[in-house]
């Protein structure tokens, strides 16, 4: 068996330059969802704004075959 120098250095050199545009690429899609994704929805209101959280709403266990069917649907539980 021949093994050849240059063509391992081949080889090599695209293996390198492979991953040096798969960094590149993955940066440059990283920086596109940075700019084109709206705002953060965890971030601080600014201004007067208030943030409400919603917390699921009690279990209506004592409730009526149709409303724990509903509830059922809704939230799976």
């Amino acid at each position: 068996m021949v093994f050849s120098l240059q063509g391992w250095l081949n080889r090599l050199l695209f293996i390198i330059v492979f991953i040096i545009l798969l960094f590149f690429a993955a940066g440059g899609y990283r920086f596109l969802v940075e700019v084109i994704s709206p705002i953060h929805p965890y971030q601080k209101p600014k201004g007067d704004a208030v943030k409400v959280f919603v917390t699921d709403p009690k279990s209506p266990e004592q409730g009526n075959t149709a409303d724990r069917l509903r509830w059922f649907y809704w939230y799976g539980e």
